[in-house]
């Protein structure tokens, strides 16, 4: 059974910042595709950023220059530095990851964790 821990986020004010953290504590190997997902309330859940085991990553347009992925393959363990923080930034934050990318283009995973809320107002 995979459990998933999103921790680290946090009420700040715009231009702040927070980092999230995801931690996979059932994975005894690395997923190859890990990301992080939001979901503003009423809206639905869009990737923000994903990294591969080899270290590509990628990026909303909206979060582009502002957030940093990263992971660390040993501990199956996934950050998200959050730069700059707008209000629109503001929902619950979700990682998973899987083996493909249509897996995470199309969330096609079999559980979520309970998320992290990340809200920024001033």
């Amino acid at each position: 059974q995979e459990q998933i821990v999103e921790s680290g986020g946090g009420l700040v004010q715009p231009g702040g910042s927070l980092t999230l953290s995801c931690v996979d504590s059932e994975k005894s190997f690395p997923l190859l595709i890990m990301g992080w997902y939001r979901q503003a309330p009423g809206e639905q859940r869009d990737l923000v950023a994903s990294i591969t085991r080899g270290g590509n990553t990628n990026y909303a347009d909206s979060v582009k220059g502002r957030f940093t992925i990263s992971r660390d393959n040993t501990n199956n363990t996934v950050v998200l530095q959050m730069n700059n923080l707008k209000p629109e930034d503001t929902g619950l934050y979700y990682c998973n990851g899987g083996l493909l990318a249509r897996t995470m283009a199309k969330q096609d995973f079999p559980f979520w964790g309970q998320g992290t809320q990340v809200t920024v107002s001033s």
